[in-house]
C-alpha cells in the first residue's frame, strides 16, 4: 500500500510538472515595416511576394522554437531571412543614403539577462543582426558603429560582402527620385517627412519553451538620409527592448520620435510599473502618446512571457505576422 501511495504521489507530481510546462507557450511575432501601405499602391503580385516572405520568416523562426531552441536563436533566424530578402528595408533591400550608400543598423536583446548588442552605420556586413549578437556575446560593449563594427565583425569571422551586394534597382530609383525633388527646391525637412522615405525596418520578438523573451530589429534607415544619421532600431530602449518581467518589443517608424519617447522601454515600463497588459501598453504608446505628436508615425510588435502579443500601428499598414506552437502562420499587411 505504501508503494502504491508513493506511486500516486509521483504521478501527481509529474502531472503538475507537465501542466506547468504546458502553460509556457512558444510564440513568434515579426514585422517588416510600417508606413503608407494600402491596396491602392500594391500590385497583386507584389502583395503575394510579401505575404510569402513573411510566412517563410515565421516558419524559419518557429522551427527553431519547436526544436527547443532559444528565443534569441529564433529572432535572429527570422530577421536574417528578412535581411536577405530585397523586399524589406534591411540588409539586401536597404535604402540609399544621400551619398548613395547603404548604411545598416541592427540590435538584439536577451530578456532573461538584459544583455544587448547593436551595430550602426555598417556597410559591408551581410547580416547586421548577427553582428549585433556578436557584439552582445563576444565583447564587453553594447553598441559598435561604422568602421569599428565592421572590423569587429571581420575579426569574429562573420560574412563580409562588397557594398555593391546591397544595391537594388528599386531602392536606387527611390533615391534618384528624392534627389530630383531636392533639385526642384523642396525643403529637406519636407523630404524627410514623406511617408515613403521614413519607414522600413524588420523585426522579431519571441518567447521560447523556457519562458525567455528576446527581441531583434534591423534596418537600412531612411531614403536620402543625411550624414551618418542613425535611427531608433539599434538604440536599446527605443527601437528594441526585451525583459522577461514585462515584454519584448521591436519597433518601426520615424526613428527620431521613437528615440525621444524611448518607445520600446516605455511599453515595458507601463506593464511593469502600472500593471497594463501588453496590448494596453502598446496601444497607449502607439495610438495615444505618439499619435498626439505630429510626425510620430509607426508601430511595434510586443510580446509577453505568456505568449500574449500586440501589433499596434498608427499608419495605413504594417507588414506583420505571428505563429504559435500550432505552426499556423498568420500574416497581415493593411490596417483592416
Amino acid at each position: 500500500m505504501f508503494k502504491r501511495l508513493l506511486l500516486s504521489v509521483a504521478t501527481f507530481v509529474f502531472a503538475l510538472i507537465a501542466a506547468g510546462q504546458e502553460t509556457k507557450k512558444i510564440m513568434l511575432v515579426i514585422h517588416g515595416g510600417a508606413g503608407t501601405i494600402n491596396r491602392s499602391n500594391m500590385t497583386a503580385d507584389r502583395e503575394k511576394e510579401y505575404r510569402a516572405a513573411l510566412e517563410q520568416a515565421l516558419h524559419i523562426g518557429q522551427a527553431v522554437l519547436v526544436k527547443g531552441g532559444t528565443s534569441l536563436d529564433a529572432v535572429e533566424a527570422s530577421v536574417r531571412f528578412m535581411e536577405d530578402s530585397p523586399l524589406f528595408n534591411a540588409g539586401k533591400g536597404a535604402v540609399f543614403t544621400h551619398e548613395g550608400k547603404n548604411e545598416l543598423d541592427a540590435a538584439i536583446m536577451d530578456g532573461k539577462t538584459k544583455k544587448a548588442g547593436s551595430v550602426a552605420g555598417v556597410t559591408i556586413i551581410k547580416n547586421p543582426i548577427t553582428a549585433a549578437r556578436a557584439v552582445m556575446e563576444k565583447s564587453q560593449h553594447v553598441m559598435m558603429a561604422s568602421r569599428g563594427a565592421e572590423l569587429f565583425a571581420t575579426k569574429m569571422g562573420l560574412e563580409i560582402v562588397d557594398p555593391s551586394y546591397f544595391w537594388t534597382e528599386r531602392r536606387w530609383k527611390a533615391l534618384q527620385d528624392e534627389l530630383v525633388k531636392e533639385q526642384q527646391g523642396k525643403p529637406q525637412a519636407e523630404l524627410e517627412r514623406a511617408p515613403e522615405n521614413r519607414f522600413g525596418t524588420v523585426g522579431a520578438v519571441a518567447v521560447d519553451q523556457y519562458g525567455n523573451l528576446a527581441a531583434a530589429t534591423s534596418t537600412g534607415g531612411t531614403t536620402n538620409k543625411q550624414y551618418g544619421r542613425i535611427g531608433d532600431s539599434p538604440v536599446i530602449g527605443a527601437g528594441t527592448y526585451a525583459d522577461n518581467e514585462s515584454c519584448a518589443v521591436s519597433a518601426t517608424g520615424t526613428g527620431e520620435y521613437f528615440i525621444r519617447w524611448t518607445v520600446a522601454h516605455e511599453i515595458a515600463a507601463l506593464m511593469k510599473y502600472k500593471g497594463l497588459t501588453v496590448q494596453q501598453a502598446a496601444d497607449q504608446v502607439i495610438n495615444k502618446t505618439l499619435k498626439a505628436v505630429p510626425g510620430a508615425d509607426g508601430g511595434v510588435i510586443a510580446l509577453d512571457a505568456k505568449g500574449n502579443f500586440a501589433m499596434p500601428f498608427n499608419t495605413e499598414g504594417m507588414y506583420r505576422g505571428w505563429m504559435g506552437a500550432d505552426g499556423v502562420a498568420h500574416v497581415s499587411i493593411y490596417g483592416d
